[in-house]
C-alpha cells in the first residue's frame, strides 16, 4: 500500500513541474527505480491511473527504469552487485556493507505537450 503515498507524491511532483513548464498535457513520465525500493511497477501503474483521474496526466504512460543494487563492502572496499540479494562480499565474505545504488526513486523526464 506504500504505492499510493508514493504515487501521490510523484504525480504531484510531475504536475507541478508541468504547471512550471506550462504544459498542456502530461504525455510520458520516465522513471528510474532502484532494485531494493520495494516499489511494484504494477501496484504504481494502477495507484497512478486512479490518481491521476481529471489531471492533464491522466493518459500518461509511465516508463519503468531499473536500476541493480550495488554495494560497497565497508571492511575491504569491495564494490559489487550481490546475487540474489546475497549481501556478503564475494572478496572477504564479510557482510559489513553500504548500498550505494539500489534504492532510487525519481522522476528521471517527462514528456508534455
Amino acid at each position: 500500500m506504500h504505492e499510493q503515498s508514493i504515487v501521490e507524491s510523484l504525480l504531484a511532483l510531475a504536475l507541478k513541474n508541468a504547471e512550471q513548464a506550462k504544459a498542456s498535457k502530461i504525455l510520458r513520465i520516465y522513471l528510474v527505480v532502484g532494485e531494493l525500493s520495494g516499489v511494484l511497477e504494477e501496484a504504481v501503474n494502477f495507484y497512478f491511473s486512479f490518481l491521476s483521474r481529471d489531471t492533464i496526466a491522466a493518459q500518461a504512460s509511465l516508463f519503468f527504469t531499473r536500476t541493480p543494487a550495488q554495494l560497497r563492502c565497508r571492511n575491504c572496499n569491495t564494490i559489487f552487485f550481490p546475487e540474489k540479494l546475497n549481501f556478503h562480499c564475494p572478496n572477504c565474505k564479510e557482510q559489513q556493507v553500504e548500498i550505494i545504488s539500489g534504492r532510487e526513486l525519481y522522476i528521471d523526464s517527462m514528456e508534455v505537450e
